[in-house]
């Protein structure tokens, strides 16, 4: 099934399936595909699936779609086409064998911060490695553990602080992805760069504590 995957600064945010005719990407939340941020238009672009092909269309977005760095008004999708929006790069791929529907893909939290500070919006498939987990250290949500078994799980509250955690071969990066607040890694800011992640240590995002731990 063919599946769009997006990404900022190298780092892999999330995987959609396209699973509809028609699919949405803006910043508004009711768009199949958000990204919540002000470079992106409420409703910026469609993706539709017609007669086994693909195509992306910009609705009038203000600060436009472009395909492998061309500016498009409506363009059908080649594999591995790179569809750029602002920072964020959306990688196009062809039919395959997924994981399943990921309706509702966001950037955010997938559920409300306030009673999931660890809410887990995730996608892609496990690669080989020891198995891992954020335990939350305090708050409401004090000893829950998050299990890392995708490629990508993002942690934080949204438009605050949100980090992706990014499985790799050689082990766990984690890097700041959205919000104006930087989370922190042993009580250092983490930047878009990715940092390796080691067992014991310490995250802190909008005021919640959280520890990586790894088997």
């Amino acid at each position: 099934m063919p599946k769009m995957i997006v990404s900022i600064d190298g780092v892999v945010i999330k995987e959609v399936q396209l699973t509809k005719d028609r699919t949405t990407l803006g910043r508004r939340p009711y768009n199949d595909i958000v990204i919540d941020n002000l470079a992106v238009s409420g409703e910026h672009a469609v993706i539709q699936l017609a007669g086994g092909e693909v195509f992306l269309e910009d609705l009038n977005s203000t600060n436009g779609t472009y395909i492998n760095g061309k500016a498009v008004k409506k363009q059908l999708l080649q594999n591995n086409d790179t569809v750029e929006i602002g920072k964020y790069k959306i990688r196009y791929q062809g039919d395959q064998v997924g994981t399943g529907p990921d309706k509702g893909a966001s950037i955010k939290s997938g559920t409300s911060a306030a009673s999931s500070p660890a809410s887990v919006p995730v996608g892609g498939e496990g690669t080989a490695g020891k198995a891992a987990a954020i335990r939350v250290l305090n708050g409401g949500a004090a000893g829950r553990e998050v299990a890392l078994v995708k490629v990508v799980t993002t942690i934080g509250k949204p438009g605050i602080a949100v980090a992706a955690i990014t499985r790799r071969p050689h082990g766990f990066v984690v890097a700041h992805v959205d919000g104006a607040e930087n989370p922190k890694l042993n009580g250092s800011a983490i930047q878009a760069e990715p940092v390796m992640l080691k067992n014991g240590d310490l995250l802190e995002l909008a005021g919640i504590q959280m520890q990586f731990v790894q088997a």
